[in-house]
């Protein structure tokens, strides 16, 4: 299993399609055997469906995530946890053991443009990224 984490500062980043970088994790029977940070080098939505698709990631996790970015990741055949906030690495450990469910919350229905004003996507808030 081959995970990737929504990644800033030891944290899950809180909106997929804008995050810095992705804490990748690989998975044998619930456990966790290897991890790095990939920088995301700036690509958006559309990019990084392709860029985690060619790193063979099967599960992402993350905070906010749009529908058609959920329906993107989706339709290459990688599952989506979303709604999830915390440490990364403790998310990676929980992930590999089956533990972390998608959260509804993590939904964003909104599209963010250049600034983030006034919204918020499930329990985060953008004036935090």
């Amino acid at each position: 299993m081959k995970i990737a984490i929504t990644y800033e500062d030891g944290m899950i980043f809180q909106h997929f399609g804008k995050s810095p970088n992705f804490l990748i994790g690989s998975a044998e029977n619930k456990k966790v055997i290897s991890s790095q940070v990939v920088s995301t080098e700036g690509s958006g939505h559309s990019l990084l469906i392709k860029f985690l698709k060619e790193l063979n990631v099967d599960t992402v996790v993350c905070g906010g995530i749009g529908q058609g970015a959920r329906d993107g990741l989706e339709a290459e055949g990688i599952n989506v946890i979303a709604g999830q906030s915390g440490s990364a690495d403790a998310a990676l450990h929980f992930c590999a053991n089956g533990d972390l469910k998608d959260n509804p919350a993590g939904k964003c229905n909104h599209h963010h443009g250049d600034s983030c004003s006034n919204h918020s996507c499930a329990d985060h808030s953008c004036g935090s990224h």
